[in-house]
């Protein structure tokens, strides 16, 4: 078996501090350590620059308490398309409103912007989001019940977080116009 070839680094403050923090949480040596971090890093490099971190977070952030679920696009749209049985389309939609004042209450301490909003729900895969103009937002939603789904989810959690908005529909997208100040900001 041939010698270990010995390599010496340094790191600054916050960095010690990670590793130190992961090699305790590992229960790995930092040889151990440095030898896990530089193959993951290869293994993955071609990705590493493709990925969008924010939308790592909101992921993480979105399925880690398992409160929510990655669900198929044709599961999405079969679940929507049985809301119309007779007797059913109301009680659906009374749900759905009271489901998304709940949301808007739980987000209200996470999200600060309408346009943070907008963009967790981007992250859900619910609509693309596309910024055109200022405080004007495309959401392409699909037409029917999926367009009215995220419309009535939006007007509900904006006016729970106090957000002023207004909404249009088109056939398969939604118009989305952020009234005053609270944009954040650019996308």
């Amino acid at each position: 078996m041939k010698s270990p070839i010995r390599v010496t680094i340094s790191f600054d403050e916050p960095t010690y501090r990670s590793f130190e923090s992961l090699k305790e949480e590992m229960r790995v040596s930092q040889s151990e350590l440095i030898r896990r971090a530089v193959r993951f890093y290869f293994d993955n490099r071609q990705s590493m620059g493709a990925v969008d971190r924010e939308k790592v977070r909101e992921y993480t952030d979105l399925l880690v308490d398992g409160e929510h679920v990655i669900l198929d696009v044709d599961h999405w749209l079969l679940f929507l398309s049985t809301i119309d049985s007779p007797g059913e389309s109301d009680k659906f939609w009374e749900t759905h409103r009271a489901i998304a004042r709940s949301h808007a209450e739980q987000l209200s301490g996470k999200i600060q912007t309408p346009v943070a909003l907008l963009s967790r729900l981007e992250a859900c895969n619910l609509f693309k989001l596309s910024q055109s103009g200022e405080h004007e937002f495309t959401l392409m939603t699909g037409p029917g019940a999926q367009r009215r789904f995220i419309r009535d989810f939006l007007e509900e959690a904006f006016a729970g977080m106090g957000f002023d908005a207004s909404i249009k529909e088109d056939y398969s997208k939604l118009r989305v116009v952020i009234n005053g100040n609270g944009t954040g900001g650019q996308r």
